[in-house]
């Protein structure tokens, strides 16, 4: 039998494992099977554990329950997530936008970022959204597209950023009238546990952020999420 590792023929049986025959290199000390298993989870087991994720759970909760790797349930909603649009198709141009931003972590809790979301004041669900600083050069990006429905009114809290893009005659600040933008948030910070306001839960990466919140808007909209390649 030869090592996998350096290839020698130098081995010897070191006992069994599950029916089958265990190997030892005398040459490097590598132990290794006699042959692996091919192995390779359900669609069903996938679809719970991605659904699991868009239910409040963390990864590492969803291994605690299941035994499965964290990193593999990452590796699910990645593939699951990168392929989907931000926000699903829709030919929506609400007459009244709110606006709002929300605050997140990314690597660290010392390293803020925020999720930029415009919402239909009448209507559920997030239509537009960009993740960046809490800077007008963040903002520009989701304007770009928000600009283009010409809504009649916009709503926001007042921050700087936006009198720089919206015309003050069609700008109206009142936290009481942001009820659908807040909701969307705290749906959101439901949903997700890496964006819970207490929680030892963050993303390392901000792509990881994105393909989790195309997820969600995803399941929120059709009740089912899409397999992992």
């Amino acid at each position: 039998m030869k090592c996998p590792n350096c290839n020698s023929l130098q081995t010897v049986k070191n006992g069994q494992r599950k029916g089958r025959q265990c190997y030892k290199c005398k040459q490097c000390g590598r132990q290794f099977l006699e042959f692996y298993r091919p192995w390779q989870y359900s669609d069903d087991v996938k679809q719970l554990c991605i659904k699991m994720y868009l239910n409040g759970m963390g990864v590492r909760g969803i291994e605690r329950v299941t035994d499965i790797h964290h990193t593999t349930v990452m590796g699910w909603v990645k593939e699951a997530g990168l392929n989907l649009p931000n926000v699903p198709e829709t030919d929506e141009e609400p007459e009244i936008t709110d606006l709002d931003e929300l605050q997140t972590f990314v690597g660290s809790k010392r390293h803020k970022i925020w999720l930029w979301s415009a919402v239909n004041h009448w209507r559920a669900g997030i239509i537009a959204w960009t993740l960046g600083d809490r800077s007008s050069i963040t903002f520009q990006l989701l304007w770009v597209v928000v600009k283009c429905w010409q809504s009649f009114w916009y709503v926001t809290d007042g921050y700087a950023v936006y009198p720089k893009f919206i015309d003050g005659s069609q700008h109206i600040v009142s936290k009481t009238y942001m009820t659908r933008v807040e909701g969307e948030n705290t749906r959101l910070r439901h949903y997700l546990a890496r964006l819970h306001r207490k929680t030892l839960c963050y993303s390392n990466s901000v792509e990881m952020i994105k393909c989790s919140i195309r997820l969600l808007l995803h399941y929120l909209r059709f009740k089912t999420v899409p397999l992992p390649a």
